[in-house]
């Protein structure tokens, strides 16, 4: 068992647990689009900064340039947009347990596309992982928590969690390759957000209520728009990246997909919601999968 990876997709979890709750608010004040857009272009600019500081940018493989453009444009403008909407409509508890819904994904995408096989082992562990994360999410807290409520139709909350799994996990698996072949993790973030920005940024420019902030932009709603956007983009997926470059994309995708059960005590710790017997039986049962996957 390879222990860096199994490691760096677990702390992505935690990023990305921690990112989307951070997150919640400032979505909702400023919009889906607007959110994202801030979130791109800083993180680009800082990922960007820190490839040239480290020198990263020879490592690149240019060769699979048609991998970059799909992870791009599927993978962080529509798989973000989607997740970000879902996030304002649904909460960071539904969006997360509709995200985890992204390993089963990768895992037959992997299979079919890459004849990736995981062991008898690690699909157990992948499969008790899972149902723990779908026993803590659905039963989730005794109490409402401000975040929980649902804006809209709670169909539309699902559909767009659905699009943005799917989205997503296609991103990081079409990317692959280019990692195998030797690209460091934060220079394949850089240049999913630079493109990413880009093109987020000619929407931008159409000059339609769609794609305008709700609410005005201060310093403070600035912060904390860019904070969870370092903490997904910028740390996170690069984290994910290098455990899809190093194990198993499908097991990788599943040990990346433990940030709805480690949301539940970090929404405890934030608005005071204590979590059900239930919801911490799951985790529990979580935890055991991703000891089965790493011991065994």
């Amino acid at each position: 068992m390879a222990l860096f990876p199994v490691l760096a997709a677990l702390t992505a979890s935690l990023g990305w647990a921690t990112g989307i709750v951070l997150a919640h608010t400032p979505a909702r004040l400023l919009g889906a689009f607007e959110f994202t857009r801030i979130q791109l272009v800083a993180c680009a600019a800082v990922l960007a900064a820190l490839c040239s500081a480290f020198g990263y940018w020879p490592s690149v493989t240019w060769q699979h340039w048609p991998a970059y453009a799909a992870s791009i444009c599927f993978g962080i403008v529509f798989g973000n947009l989607a997740m970000i909407e879902c996030l304002r409509r649904g909460g960071p508890r539904r969006t997360e347990l509709l995200l985890s819904l992204k390993a089963p994904l990768v895992g037959v995408m992997a299979f079919f596309w890459l004849g990736e096989v995981p062991s008898g082992a690690d699909l157990l562990g992948a499969a008790i992982t899972l149902t723990g994360v779908c026993i803590a999410v659905f039963f989730g807290s005794n109490d409402r928590s401000d975040s929980d409520v649902v804006t809209g139709s709670l169909v539309t909350v699902v559909f767009l969690g659905l699009l943005a799994t799917a989205f997503q996990g296609f991103g990081f698996l079409v990317m692959k390759p280019a990692m195998t072949a030797g690209t460091e993790p934060l220079a394949a973030s850089a240049i999913r957000l630079l493109g990413a920005a880009f093109l987020i940024s000619l929407v931008a420019l159409w000059p339609a209520s769609l794609f305008k902030a709700r609410t005005d932009l201060t310093p403070s709603l600035l912060g904390r728009t860019i904070l969870p956007g370092f903490i997904g983009y910028g740390i996170s997926s690069s984290l994910l990246l290098y455990a899809f470059a190093k194990f198993d994309a499908g097991i990788a995708t599943v040990l990346g997909s433990l940030s709805p059960v480690l949301v539940l005590p970090i929404l405890w710790l934030k608005e005071g919601v204590i979590p059900r017997l239930q919801a911490i039986l799951g985790a529990g049962t979580a935890v055991a999968g991703t000891t089965v996957i790493v011991l065994v």
